[in-house]
């Protein structure tokens, strides 16, 4: 019951967030071209600082083991769905098979699988859970990002890639906590506090969109139903069985990453449909109905996990 009830807090959560985005329209507070200047403040600002501030923190030798472990486990994962997303995707429309793919391949992680991790695992869960979010996001940002915006040159891939913030954000953040630089408060605390906008302006991007779309009609469309079916389902269970195959220990690092991988579809699919004009209405109701479905399905994978296994 503990489970569910988290589950459910940061779902409401994050329909307050959407909704905030979605009366700002009707309200006229904001006209829906501002979806794309929020859009650019995101990618460009918030989510750099939220790579860079995610480092600081203080290294401890008794549990790099684990981080070490959660990282690899959580590649593997995350490798996993790529596969079966890509593979799901064929069937898929082709002028949005792109985002479609990206939507499956990529959970929310940080919002919605955090809470969990942290009241189940605790604080050291929770370092676990920075190596996961360290796999996805030099994932996003290498493999996904070249994906969504259909850059098929090599070297204008890497290109974009190396200069993009995030990866400049990453490097940066990886330097800071490997060498253990401290970074002064006047400097950490603006980070953080810009950082700290990520969920709301992803989901008032969502709300805006909402605003504008017939939702009615992307919750009966065939796509966003599979994309929910393989992102909250379909990967977590053919994780499960690989791992069980193979024999894999069920510790602590590997339950964590486990469990995140379980999590709705990214915000960050939303944005990117705005940023690289794909079907907005249908990724942002994968979204939401993602979201609204791991009520059930995230607290049922923790049970699984924690207890049957």
């Amino acid at each position: 019951m503990e489970l569910a009830l988290i589950s459910a807090r940061q779902v409401v959560v994050f329909f307050m967030l959407i909704m905030t985005g979605y009366f700002a329209i009707k309200a006229k507070v904001l006209t829906p071209e501002a979806r794309h200047h929020f859009s650019s403040l995101l990618v460009s600002i918030v989510v750099p600082c939220m790579l860079v501030n995610s480092y600081i923190a203080e290294f401890d030798a008794e549990v790099f083991h684990g981080i070490v472990l959660a990282f690899i486990h959580s590649f593997i994962l995350i490798m996993i769905g790529l596969v079966i997303a890509v593979l799901a995707a064929r069937r898929m429309g082709k002028d949005n098979r792109a985002i479609f793919e990206f939507a499956m391949i990529f959970s929310n992680a940080g919002y919605m699988g955090f809470p969990l991790i942290q009241a189940l695992f605790g604080n050291e869960g929770l370092l676990y859970a920075s190596s996961y979010n360290t796999v996805f996001n030099i994932l996003i940002w290498t493999y996904g990002y070249a994906r969504v915006s259909g850059q098929t040159d090599a070297k204008k891939v890497v290109n974009t890639i190396v200069r993009s913030p995030a990866m400049i954000a990453v490097v940066v953040g990886l330097v800071l906590y490997l060498f253990q630089i401290p970074v002064p408060e006047l400097i950490h605390q603006p980070i953080s506090q810009i950082g700290g906008l990520n969920t709301p302006i992803s989901m008032m991007i969502t709300g805006m969109i909402l605003a504008g779309s017939e939702l009615s009609k992307v919750i009966r469309d065939r796509a966003v139903l599979a994309i929910i079916g393989i992102r909250l389902i379909l990967i977590p269970a053919v994780c499960l069985l690989i791992y069980g195959f193979l024999h894999i220990s069920f510790g602590m690092a590997s339950e964590v990453v486990l469990l995140l991988e379980a999590c709705p579809c990214a915000a960050i699919s939303t944005v990117f449909a705005v940023q690289f004009h794909y079907d907005e209405e249908k990724v942002a109701g994968a979204v939401i109905l993602s979201t609204v479905l791991s009520i059930l399905t995230l607290p049922v994978m923790a049970y699984i996990i924690t207890t049957l296994l």
